[in-house]
């Protein structure tokens, strides 16, 4: 017995000298600047983007946010994708504004003025955050509806609130071009190029996670292929932490059932982050009915810069689903 017990001793030992080598080096390392993500922007009149204004989070951190006033009682929350912030949806922001909605635009924590750029404090933060959001913006008029439209990574983790506790507090949820998962059918490898991953040191700490050891999550994970010299303050990687939170469950499909808002997804046809033609596939397991728009000649950053992308998303929020 003395010797099984040492042997395991010995054991563990070595798998947790295994797994302090395999977080330690294995790192992220930014792919080459991908021109597809940048270059739409550039088309994108941001003279009158509205400046920043925070709110007080419940761990005393001033988190930023756009504000673009309509219609108080008709509220939407657009939530950005990856490595961005607000000003990336201003054109989206703009024409939901011109068809009559107030249009509230965070900076995610972890993003643009939020926080330290990469990383969050704990996995759940990010809807406290949205909680304590949405319980600034409803003071002293509630309104009536709030619609949750979030784009790419965003919409992913607009997926993760409509299957989460904070459900109640939507009329209805709006995916654009969303990030459902690494190995969902509309994954692209790397996403298409504009990530990579440090795979050994992603797998250790999700392997730590879940037997509760969580000091390591602060860790980047994640890099971004971001312009050379990232003119555009961009978050350039992702800790593990912020990482799994900005995204649906682990379970997206377990998200979509527990959805009982009305769900919707627009996608542009020409997407080269994600695989738009097997939207369905991914979706239809749990949900054979919702309702997929795909914008014919879009691709995925042009969803949310081009007229034709910003119609489409205007008439989503516009129409009965």
């Amino acid at each position: 017995m003395r010797r099984l017990g040492a042997m395991l001793i010995v054991a563990l030992l070595l798998i947790g000298a295994a797994l302090a080598a395999i977080i330690a080096f294995s790192r992220p390392t930014a792919p080459p600047p991908q021109t597809s993500i940048a270059a739409p922007f550039h088309a994108v009149d941001f003279s009158d983007l509205p400046p920043t204004t925070t709110f007080p989070a419940r761990d005393a951190t001033p988190l930023a946010y756009r504000r673009y006033p309509g219609n108080p009682d008709r509220v939407v929350v657009l939530i950005h994708g990856s490595s961005a912030s607000s000003a990336s949806m201003h054109a989206v922001a703009k024409a939901l504004a011109a068809a009559g909605a107030t249009v509230i635009v965070p900076d995610i924590r972890g993003h643009g003025r939020s926080g330290p750029l990469g990383d969050i404090a704990y996995i759940g933060q990010l809807e406290d955050d949205l909680e304590d959001l949405l319980n600034s913006i409803g003071q002293p008029h509630q309104p009536a509806e709030i619609t949750l439209i979030g784009f790419s990574s965003g919409g992913g983790f607009a997926l993760r609130i409509a299957g989460g506790r904070l459900a109640a507090r939507f009329t209805r949820t709006i995916l654009l071009a969303p990030f459902l998962r690494y190995d969902a059918p509309n994954a692209r490898p790397a996403a298409g190029g504009w990530t990579s991953v440090a795979v050994p040191r992603l797998l250790a700490l999700s392997f730590l996670t879940k037997i509760g050891i969580t000091p390591f999550n602060g860790l980047p994970v994640l890099a971004f292929a971001v312009e050379a010299g990232n003119p555009n303050h961009l978050t350039t990687t992702y800790s593990y932490r912020l990482l799994t939170n900005f995204q649906p469950h682990d379970d997206y499909l377990a998200d979509i059932r527990r959805a009982a808002k009305p769900l919707m997804v627009v996608a542009g046809a020409d997407d080269e982050i994600f695989r738009t033609d097997q939207l369905h596939a991914a979706l239809a397991p749990a949900n054979p009915n919702i309702r997929i728009d795909i914008v014919p000649g879009i691709g995925h950053i042009g969803l949310i810069t081009t007229p034709a992308g910003t119609a489409a998303i205007t008439a989503a929020w516009q129409s009965k689903f």
